[in-house]
């Protein structure tokens, strides 16, 4: 007889011929037994640092910088609620506002110089807005600013 090899999802079956001792035609193949997991040496702990003597480092606090930004946003929002702003956007308009802001305390710490004050109010702020800022525009900001004066001053 010839030997036939059939191969089932389980595991390999082969047909043999009959051998003189009455052994089964068919003879089952072992499946596969797994390699016992080799042990891994643990990883080394961690070497101890050992604590510095002396006085303890204090925490550096983050250095904090004022912006702009919160500001632009809420006023954002008043004028047009539906609308966001990019981060160049807020970018742009915060070198806008440092920028003004610069002109307008050079513009005032000179008007004070010419009039030999040392003291730096709120009308030099007012007079060196009108300076700077063209027609309407003008008008507007020392408006808001004397608004925001009076309500200041009323607190």
């Amino acid at each position: 007889m010839l030997s036939m090899l059939a191969l089932t999802p389980s595991a390999r079956v082969q047909t043999m011929p009959p051998k003189e001792d009455n052994t089964p035609l068919m003879a089952v193949a072992k499946p596969a037994t797994k390699k016992p997991a080799v042990a891994r040496k643990a990883a080394p702990a961690p070497k101890k640092v050992p604590a510095k003597i002396g006085k303890p480092k204090p925490k550096t606090k983050k250095k904090r910088k004022d912006s702009f930004k919160i500001y632009l946003y809420k006023v954002l929002k008043q004028v047009h609620p539906d609308t966001g702003i990019s981060s160049r956007g807020m970018a742009l308009m915060e070198d806008m506002m440092n920028d003004m802001f610069s002109r307008i305390a050079s513009e005032a710490r000179e008007l004070c110089a010419k009039q030999k004050k040392p003291t730096l109010t709120s009308r030099e702020i007012q007079t060196a807005v009108r300076l700077l800022l063209p027609g309407e525009l003008a008008k507007h900001a020392v408006s808001e600013g004397t608004k925001a004066v009076t309500k200041f001053s009323s607190a």
